[in-house]
C-alpha cells in the first residue's frame, strides 16, 4: 500500500504493508533512529513521536494510520527553537541520564507545552507518565519541564 505523510517537514510517500508499525518505517526505512524501539506494546514511551502534534507511541501505531498525517520525530523537533529550550532546561536539571528515553520525554514536554504553557507539578507527571524512565526517578525531568516554561516564556 501507498502511504503518504509528511515527515519531519518533508513530503514523503513509502510502499509497506499497512500494519507494519510506525516505529518500524521510521527507524528501518527512514533512517530515523532518535525514535528508540522500547517495549513494542505502546507501554514504555521511547517510540514516542508527535502525530499532528499529539504524541503516540508508533510502537503500536499502524503505519496505514499514517496516512495524510505529519509526523515529527526528535530529529525533526530538535531543528527548532522550542527543542533548544528544552535541552538546555533537561542539562541544567540533570534531567539526561542513560538518554534512552530522552527523545521520548523531550517529545512528550512538547506536546504539554504546546497545550498547556504554565502546567502544575500535576499536570507535567500526567503528561510524562507513559514514559518510563529507569535511571532518575522522574523528578529530575519533571524540574527539566519548569525550568523549560520559565526559560521559554512566550515560546509556548
Amino acid at each position: 500500500m501507498k502511504i503518504d505523510f509528511v515527515l519531519n517537514g518533508r513530503d514523503v510517500s513509502i510502499d509497506t504493508v499497512p500494519l507494519r508499525s510506525l516505529v518500524d518505517v521510521l527507524r528501518e526505512d527512514q533512517n530515523l533512529t532518535g525514535v528508540k524501539k522500547g517495549c513494542g506494546e505502546g507501554e514504555c514511551g521511547a517510540c514516542s513521536v508527535l502525530v499532528n502534534g499529539k504524541l503516540i507511541n508508533s510502537c503500536i501505531f499502524p503505519a496505514g494510520a499514517a496516512h495524510g498525517t505529519e509526523i515529527v520525530t526528535i530529529e525533526g523537533f530538535r531543528e527548532t527553537n522550542r527543542y533548544r529550550v528544552i535541552e538546555d532546561a533537561f542539562a541544567e536539571a540533570g534531567s539526561v541520564q542513560c538518554g534512552f528515553c530522552t527523545p521520548g520525554m523531550v517529545l512528550a514536554a512538547e506536546a504539554l507545552l504546546r497545550e498547556e504553557p504554565r502546567p502544575d507539578d500535576a499536570a507535567i507527571r500526567e503528561a510524562i507518565s507513559g514514559n518510563l524512565c529507569r535511571c532518575t526517578g522522574y523528578n529530575m525531568i519533571v524540574d527539566g519541564i519548569k525550568i523549560a516554561v520559565k526559560k521559554g516564556k512566550g515560546i509556548w
